[in-house]
């Protein structure tokens, strides 16, 4: 990716539904009085302002690698950001709490970071992550196979396996990293209104790459032929569009030395 290719307004089109798993992510961290507490891939930084009011005693820190997603982030006493590589970042000391919200996904090396943040945790320290699971889902099987055939002289090299695992490896990673781990998977059924909404969803995120890739010219024209192949898989009913998302999650605990 060869620019700053996050715009805040589009991710956030659909805040609400993108903001729960994170809630329910975070509600399964069981750290009581945590003082220093890791937001990875923040985002706008919005959500980590929640750990600093769940945390009141904890100073939490969100690092995002998009100047533009931290452009408004919200200030604190005790809330800081910084833009950073989830893949270079490390802590000057041990960390309390790691959280990561749908940031993994992008990083074909996530599972060497989770051992290195797995690592950096302060004995009895928490690390969840949540990333979403869909990648079979026709909101993306149908957007590769149009970068398989007719966008496939610009787009074919984009298509790639699934870049995350399932819950169970991620259990037998982070045990092995000497944490105690749950790790399960919910697919959530949203509900969403209005037109193209499915085609708004993953303007935000899954298809930033192909359209960072392509001239705006192009970019319109792709726009318009995922939007045909999206309407006949997700068509709008009475009372919206129905729009299953599978996500995977894994919370950890660090119980003794690697």
């Amino acid at each position: 990716m060869s620019r700053d290719m996050w715009d805040p307004q589009v991710y956030g089109r659909y805040a609400d539904e993108r903001s729960r798993p994170f809630f329910e992510l975070v509600a399964r961290i069981a750290a009581r009085r945590p003082r220093r507490v890791v937001d990875a891939g923040c985002g706008t930084g919005e959500l980590t302002a929640t750990l600093a009011e769940r945390w009141p005693e904890a100073e939490v820190h969100g690092f995002d690698s998009s100047p533009a997603m931290l452009s408004g982030a919200p200030a604190g006493d005790r809330l800081s950001f910084s833009v950073e590589d989830v893949t270079r970042w490390r802590p000057r000391e041990p960390v309390d709490v790691i959280v990561s919200n749908a940031v993994l996904q992008w990083v074909p090396t996530h599972r060497d970071v989770l051992l290195g943040w797995a690592g950096a945790l302060a004995p009895g320290g928490w690390l969840a992550f949540q990333v979403p699971g869909n990648f079979g889902a026709p909101s993306h099987a149908l957007v590769h196979e149009l970068c398989r055939t007719r966008w496939r002289d610009r787009l074919a090299d984009l298509v790639r396996p699934a870049p995350v695992g399932e819950p169970a490896e991620y259990h037998e990673l982070l045990a092995g990293a000497g944490c105690r781990v749950d790790a399960w998977e919910t697919t959530y059924l949203h509900v969403l209104t209005g037109e193209e909404t499915v085609l708004g969803w993953i303007t935000g995120s899954f298809l930033r790459p192909m359209l960072d890739r392509l001239r705006p010219e192009e970019g319109e024209e792709f726009l318009r032929d995922c939007s045909a192949a999206l309407a006949e898989a997700y068509p709008r009913g009475p009372h919206g569009t129905l729009f299953p998302f599978r996500r995977i999650f894994a919370v950890a605990q660090k119980v003794s030395a690697e």
